[in-house]
Formats: structure tokens, sequence, C-alpha cells
């Protein structure tokens, strides 16, 4: 079934309310540069913010050819100046890769320049492989706790070093994750949670109910708020979009399977096919992607909502084509009713 009038998809799914933002990777695929990439992520941001999510994030990748979001303070100051009214993100910086100093500096100078318009969430893993990560000169994750709350005594002046800018600004400070790790540390902290559905499905009510049951309210977060990241793909008929999701799905098992590159085309990927080892293995990982006809994401969306009680959604999508990509969330915003 494809999309009819706002007004019909208003009525039909006002039961689920729940805010939508966008999670972006700077694909590169084998048919764009890195540069190109980054052009395509800025124009997906301008298309989020006319369609009225709430949030555009990027995320930190490290050694991976077909992700050119690396660097997010260095992007983010491109997406926050190319746009006026959305709010943008990292989702999320890799802490343990980094200086808490230097995050907060960096983000501090972010929120300086783009006053109530930056979010900074922070993840405990590398975001990369091994040998990248030793790479990085950091990587330990152990600290993780520790180098949160160093962070945030930059932004309230409490830290005995003076960041600046960073002392006095306020970006909105997430904890990602795709354990029950990060989600206790985020209640206990008293700090939203974004939690990474489309890697760890299988715990994210679990880490919804530690989450909330482990939160203590702070000065920034009064109530739990809990977003949950789904890899979701529209398009006007099925088919389709299970033929523009093919190239997401090669992603995924060449990532999983240590083989990352720039993204194959649909076309490329139906001519590839999948020995049976690798099909079960994409049955099995993409199971909880969202993917097909407005009515049928609106539905899975709804129901990933209902069951977690998320308060906001974080799409991501990887499509070939950036045409793709903004068809998607153009459909979805029409179908939620955003604007």
């Amino acid at each position: 079934m494809a999309c009819s009038s706002q007004n019909s998809w208003s009525d039909r799914y006002a039961a689920v309310v729940v805010t939508l933002s966008v999670l972006d990777l700077a694909t590169v695929t084998k048919a764009t540069t890195p540069s190109q990439a980054l052009a395509e992520c800025t124009a997906l941001a301008r298309v989020a913010e006319a369609a009225s999510f709430r949030r555009f994030w990027v995320a930190e990748h490290h050694g991976m050819a077909g992700v050119a979001s690396s660097a997010p303070a260095v992007l983010l100051a491109h997406l926050a100046a190319q746009t006026e009214t959305i709010r943008v993100g990292a989702g999320g910086v890799m802490l343990p890769n980094h200086a808490p100093l230097v995050i907060a500096e960096q983000f501090g100078t972010l929120e300086a320049l783009h006053p109530g318009r930056i979010d900074l969430g922070l993840g405990r893993a590398p975001g990369t492989d091994p040998k990248t990560a030793r790479a990085l000169g950091r990587g330990d994750a152990e600290r993780f706790p520790d180098d949160v709350l160093e962070l945030m005594s930059y932004f309230t002046g409490q830290a005995p070093i003076v960041a600046m800018p960073g002392r006095g600004e306020h970006p909105e400070v997430w904890l990602l994750g795709s354990s029950t790790y990060s989600a206790q540390l985020a209640g206990y902290l008293g700090l939203p949670f974004s939690f990474a559905y489309h890697f760890a499905p299988d715990l994210v009510h679990k880490a919804a109910e530690l989450y909330r049951a482990s939160f203590r309210p702070s000065e920034v977060l009064a109530e739990p708020h809990l977003m949950v990241a789904v890899t979701t793909l529209c398009a006007s008929e099925a088919e389709e979009a299970q033929f523009l999701a093919g190239p997401m799905r090669l992603s995924t098992l060449l990532l999983r399977t240590g083989r990352p590159e720039p993204m194959s085309s649909p076309e490329e990927v139906a001519a590839r096919g999948f020995s049976d080892q690798e099909q079960q293995f994409l049955d099995a990982a993409t199971a909880n992607h969202v993917v097909g006809t407005a009515s049928e994401v609106v539905n899975g969306l709804n129901s990933l909502a209902t069951s977690t009680g998320a308060d906001e959604l974080l799409l991501s999508t990887r499509a070939f084509a950036i045409e793709d990509r903004i068809r998607s969330l153009e459909l979805i915003a029409q179908a939620f009713a955003l604007n």
C-alpha cells in the first residue's frame, strides 16, 4: 500500500506519538568519492530539516572504506552551518579514542557557534577494528565512566582546567550503547540514552528496562528519555524497497565478516547472490530492519516504539543512491505527518 494523504495517515496512526530523528554515516559507494559522500550527507541533513525530523546525527567510524564520517566534530560544523533549525550531533563520539578535554573544546565550540542545536552522543566502543583502535592511540574503554564525568565537568566549570570554549556551554549530552552497561550508566547519571537496536536487537528491551529502573533525575533531565536506533528503508512499492535494501544488507555482511568496502549498487548485489550460509547470516542479522512501503514501515516503527516505550526513534538509511535515501525520509515524514 502506497502513501495517500497526510490526513488519512495521521488518523490511522495517531495512537503512537514518537519523535523521529536521522542517523547518517556519509556513505561512500562504488560510484562516489568521500567528497561526494559528504556532500550527500549535507543534502540529506537539509532534507531532514525540511521534513521536520528532530535531529540529524553522524557516527564516528574509522578504517571503513564505505563510511566518511570519521571526524564528527568537523562534519557537524559544516552541517550546522548548512542548516538552520534541526539539531545536529554525534551519534556518537567514541570517547575512548579521545581526550575528554579535546571533545569538550570541540563541542563547546560547536555549541558557542550554534547555541541550542548541538548534541553530543558518547559511546565506549572504538568504532573500528583493533589495529585501527591502536593507531588512534587511546582505546581504554574501562575509563569510560570517569571520562564521561571528566568531560561533563568541563562544561559545568567544575574541572580544575578551563575548557574554552566549553565552560558554560551546554551541548545536549547523550550516552549510546548496544549493551546494558551504558543503559545503566546513563540512568545513574541522569542522561538521555540511545540504544543501538540496529546492532543488538535482542538486548533492546532489557536495556530499556534497566535504563528506566536505574534512572536518577539530574540537572539536565528530570525523567528518562530513550531513543532507539533502527535501520529502515521506505519506497513506494514493497519489491522496490527490498531491492534497494540489497546494498545495505551486503554492507552488513561485509562489516560483520571483517571485509568492509564501498557500497555496491542494487543491481550488483542482485547479480552477486548469496551462498546458503551467507543468506542464513543475513536473515538473522537484518531481521530487525524495517523495510517496505510507507504502511509497512510505519507499522514496524510503531511496533518498535510501543514495545520499547521509546520516546524517540533514530532512523538509519543506507541506500546506494542519495535520491533513494531522500525519498525514504520523505515518505516516512509524510506517513507520520511530521510537517
